[in-house]
């Protein structure tokens, strides 16, 4: 390789590195205690709250949403989950169908009487830790600016791997100059983690910039993929409570129309996981993988009649498999703890970058050393 391509080559790693780093590090560090959300949210807010009625027949989905209405009196349903390990259903309300997230309030129901489940009260770390890594409490612009930080660190990483082998022509693979400077010997360890690592930072990379782009993804879906759905309607209004149809017979249809499928979650109409006419009863499988891939069936919330089941577009796809893909969320805790690691490594190779690159400006500066 030339020695004017070197140059560019590392012109391209040290710049985009550098602008990239400081939210890098950021989104690492905090990163680390994501990858474990679930073991510590288990720990955090672990209760002794139980099912009124243990055992008993469960409220259907139609009494769940009166409750609800009876809570926040005024507001509209926006969207319902359903507990995985306990008879809990969580409807998220919000004064309109478009409600800003700000603007949304959820609340959990015992299934067994329609009671309020207690609600972890106080200063929720791991909620604070997923905002500042998802968006930086910017909501949208702070999701794309990190995602222009990803879209930098996979030109560092290419530009790296292409670094790579022309200064490690005269030495072999992993070798630790341990003897010589204290600069010689961080670049050393700043090769070897970031090439041990570089699949890894890669499939992070990737998954974290699709991640950035979830709102425009679903805005893309719900305005092209179901456009045909809404095109016949003349009453363009979304409906409100009242003029909806049973939610328990919408599901009944859907689950009738997968039966190999399981019930993950309702969107109603006017959000943007929904079109302003349907419910959105969103299905996923029951393998590891399939469990992160959503199929959608529509049913016209006015009628309650069924209009539509189908699968997501590929960017969807993209979408629902780059989140837990992102946090390891695939392979149990021995795939968490080799994030962990990797993660750390991540660490050293963005502070030993630093490093270096300081002492690299110092060393040309006038009078350096």
């Amino acid at each position: 390789m030339k020695a004017s391509t070197l140059r560019r080559w590392s012109w391209w790693h040290t710049w985009t590195s550098l602008i990239s780093t400081l939210f890098l590090l950021m989104l690492c560090i905090t990163g680390l205690p994501l990858i474990f959300h679930d073991e510590l949210d288990s720990v955090l807010h672990s209760d002794t709250w139980q099912p009124a009625n243990p055992g008993g027949e469960w409220l259907s989905l139609d009494q769940i949403l009166d409750h609800a209405a009876a809570n926040r009196p005024g507001e509209v349903p926006l969207y319902m989950s359903f507990d995985v390990d306990r008879p809990v259903i969580n409807v998220t309300t919000g004064p309109a169908p478009d409600s800003p997230g700000s603007d949304m309030l959820m609340s959990s129901f015992d299934r067994t009487s329609g009671e309020l489940v207690p609600y972890h009260e106080g200063f929720d770390i791991m909620h604070f830790l997923l905002q500042l890594h998802t968006d930086m409490f910017l909501g949208l612009p702070g999701m794309l600016f990190l995602g222009a930080m990803g879209v930098l660190m996979i030109i560092a990483i290419v530009s790296g791997v292409v670094l790579y082998a022309p200064f490690m022509r005269k030495l072999d693979f992993g070798t630790l100059r341990t003897q010589r400077s204290r600069r010689i010997k961080w670049l050393d360890y700043h090769n070897l983690l970031g090439i041990v690592s570089v699949a890894w930072l890669t499939v992070v990379g990737l998954t974290g910039v699709i991640n950035t782009l979830a709102d425009p993804i679903t805005a893309t879906w719900r305005s092209q993929a179901l456009a045909d759905l809404t095109a016949g309607y003349q009453d363009t209004s979304v409906p409100t409570p009242a003029q909806m149809a049973s939610l328990d017979a919408a599901v009944e249809q859907a689950v009738a129309a997968a039966p190999d499928m399981t019930l993950q979650f309702v969107a109603f109409p006017g959000g943007s996981w929904s079109t302003d006419f349907h419910y959105a009863i969103f299905l996923h499988g029951n393998t590891p993988l399939t469990s992160h891939i959503i199929t959608p069936v529509l049913v016209d919330a006015r009628t309650g009649e069924f209009a539509d089941m189908r699968e997501m577009p590929w960017y969807n796809k993209a979408l629902s498999l780059s989140g837990p893909l992102h946090f390891g969320d695939y392979g149990g805790l021995p795939l968490k703890i080799i994030w962990l690691l990797l993660d750390l490594f991540t660490i050293v190779v963005l502070v030993s970058g630093l490093y270096l690159w300081w002492v690299r400006r110092g060393n040309a500066a006038p009078g350096g050393a």
